[in-house]
């Protein structure tokens, strides 16, 4: 059975992580208040911006850059958009 959380995103019970997705307390508040849908949209939206704008993750400025659009995406705010991206259409 999984565990459900209160997703600070969705602002709804969801299925929550399996583990805590980083070390420490930034980790345990995700695991805490973070569904799993929610953390895999932040993966994929993670990657597209490391890609898109060549971060170096070994670069302290990158990670920070990062935690603050991550912290952004989980809370609703307007994170940094991927130039030229188009979102895939629901063909529903």
């Amino acid at each position: 059975m999984s565990r459900t959380v209160f997703c600070r995103k969705y602002k709804q019970d969801l299925p929550g992580l399996a583990v805590p997705p980083l070390p420490g307390a930034k980790g345990q508040e995700l695991f805490e208040h973070i569904s799993a849908q929610a953390w895999q949209e932040w993966l994929a939206k993670q990657t597209m911006l490391i890609n898109e704008k060549q971060l170096n993750l070994m670069d302290m400025t990158a990670r920070a850059y990062l935690a603050e659009q991550m912290q952004k995406f989980f809370a609703n705010e307007d994170t940094d958009t991927i130039e030229g991206y188009v979102p895939p259409k629901n063909n529903d």
